[in-house]
């Protein structure tokens, strides 16, 4: 089973929203593999958003995902990273779709209340940064059974 990480940033914690999310996620039939909540620094956005570091907004993504300690969370599931990134949509809120957890709980391209491993290789260096070892669980939870059809593994 493929395992992904999302983040709850402050957005979503400001306003209420991690148990709807949540709720989406394990309604789908995902399963919660490790779950924390941790204040993010510079050092670790920097690492993080290594990509956007030069940018003239990463200012803003560093104000807005230090304002309130996170959520970070590993899901695990089949296709789980794909699953993920469907459910949550378009990154700015204004053009994901209906139905999305962006396109339901945002109008923002930066407040846009979580972030989703983005592939494979991204799931696998970001959960290493966000969780130590024994904080991620290998167990099935006994619904599994009832989620997946027994080729799907």
């Amino acid at each position: 089973m493929e395992q992904t990480l999302v983040i709850f940033k402050p957005s979503s914690i400001q306003r209420g929203l991690v148990g709807r999310v949540l709720d989406r996620f394990e309604s789908k039939g995902l399963a919660i593999a490790g779950m924390k909540m941790m204040q993010l620094d510079e050092a670790l956005l920097r690492e993080h958003y290594a990509h956007l570091v030069d940018r003239p907004f990463f200012h803003e993504i560093l104000d807005s995902m230090t304002a309130t300690p996170v959520i970070v969370l590993c899901l695990r599931g089949v296709e789980a990273i794909n699953v993920v990134r469907m459910m949550t949509g378009s990154t700015n809120g204004r053009e994901a779709a209906p139905g999305t957890i962006r396109g339901d709980f945002s109008m923002s391209n930066q407040e846009n209340i979580i972030h989703a491993s983005a592939n494979a290789a991204d799931a696998e260096v970001e959960l290493k940064r966000f969780f130590k070892p024994g904080e991620i669980f290998d167990y099935s939870p006994a619904t599994m059974k009832f989620i997946n059809g027994p080729s799907e593994k």
